[in-house]
Parts: C-alpha cells; structure tokens; sequence
C-alpha cells in the first residue's frame, strides 16, 4: 500500500489562511471577527508574573536604598538577550552583602531588587531561600540527590540568600556554604545575601576562606541599626 506524502504546510502561508477562510465562511463565521480576536495581545506583565512567584509579604516589594539602587542597574546593564529580538535575561553581575540588625529591611530591599529588575523589562531566573532552609534542602538522607540541588542553586542566575549566619555553625555548614559561594563567584552570577553578622562574626561562624570569598565578590552594604518592624509597630 503506498502512503501518500503530503508537504508540511506552514502556519500563516497562503494556502493556509486561504482554507481557513473558506471553513469561517462556511459556518458564517465573520473573519475579521476571529482576526480580532487572535491579534488581540493577551494582558502579560512581567513584574505581575515575577512578584506572584515571592511571598505575599514582599510582593509589593520597593528598593529604595542607593547602593541596591546601583546594583540593580549594573544587573540590568549585563543582561543579555539570548537571540535576535528576544527580552534580554540576567547573565552575570555584581553582589550584594547586606548586613543589619534584625529587622532593619533587608530582605524587603532583596525582593524590591529583583521586582525592579522585572519593572526595566530584565527577564530573570532566580531562586530565594534563607540559609537555614538550604542547609536543610540539601542535608544528606535517602531518596534526596544534594549534589544535584546543590548545582542548581549554586547556577542559578540570581539567588537571594537570606539569614547566612542565622543557622548552627558546623564543619558541614561551612563546606557547604564555602562549596556554594565559590561556585557562584567563579561564575559571576549575581548573589543577594542578607545577615545580621559582622565580618568579625563571619569569620568565627564561616571561616576565612568564606570570609574572603564573601569580601572579594560582594560590596558591603550597611544598614542602619533600626529594627523597622517594630518602628512600624509603634507607629
């Protein structure tokens, strides 16, 4: 029995629209009607779809301190479309350490970071956790593959890491963190670190060897010492 070939046809030729046509016309189906319909651009935001991905706490999210302002800029800066006419994505980039008591804002300055790179049209692949949750996601036990998640954070375009200090110092703790900071900085992957540490406190926690790392590929941002949650709470 012989099979007959048929030419693929391309959506959008002539002949295609053509048939289409004839089909609309035959069920009194007014064209036009369904060209509206097909060209009308569907509502998209791109900070709508990114905020909706954070919690509910940082979903409105503002940065408005100078030094994530100018992070955030350089970010943007590097992006790089990865074709012809496509919206261009966070490659590489500066860090941030972002040091202050607890509650001095941030992790709200964090979000607000990644929600303003979102608002400059900046496509972005990112992931956010606190320390305490990483060490957990990727402690060893059956079933659960840490080397593989700890590739995928560690390659991750941008990674807000939240509370590095808050978790129990251990040798694990610090290979792990040394294994992920290192990882990160030979890439140059842009890296959102929030702590309540001083960098005399990092070394006593972490060691020199992260310590070092830390201070070569982030700049330092000092927050004031004011816990505005309870400010806020008072007010």
């Amino acid at each position: 029995m012989r099979t007959r070939h048929r030419e693929p046809q391309l959506l959008g030729s002539e002949g295609t629209l053509d048939r289409m046509a004839r089909i609309l016309a035959a069920r009194n189906i007014d064209p036009a009607a369904v060209a509206a319909v097909v060209d009308e651009p569907e509502p998209f935001s791109l900070l709508d779809a990114l905020s909706a991905g954070m919690p509910p706490r940082y979903q409105a999210a503002v940065a408005d301190h100078p030094q994530v302002l100018a992070w955030a800029r350089e970010v943007a800066e590097a992006a790089v479309a990865p074709s012809r006419g496509a919206r261009r994505q966070v490659t590489t980039g500066p860090s941030l350490l972002m040091a202050g008591v607890v509650g001095a804002g941030k992790t709200h300055q964090a979000y607000g970071a990644v929600r303003l790179l979102a608002q400059r049209g900046i496509g972005v692949r990112w992931r956010a956790t606190t320390a305490a949750d990483l060490y957990a996601d990727l402690r060893p036990r059956p079933g659960v593959d840490s080397e593989r998640e700890l590739a995928a954070v560690s390659r991750c375009p941008l990674l807000i890491l939240d509370d590095l200090g808050a978790a129990k110092s251990s040798e694990w703790v610090e290979e792990v963190t040394s294994r992920l900071i290192n990882r990160r900085y030979n890439l140059k992957l842009p890296t959102l670190i929030t702590t309540n540490l001083t960098i005399k406190d990092f070394r006593a926690y972490l060691g020199d060897r992260v310590a070092s790392r830390l201070a070569q590929m982030t700049t330092r941002v000092e927050f004031e010492p004011v816990d505005r949650r309870r400010f806020r709470a008072a007010a």
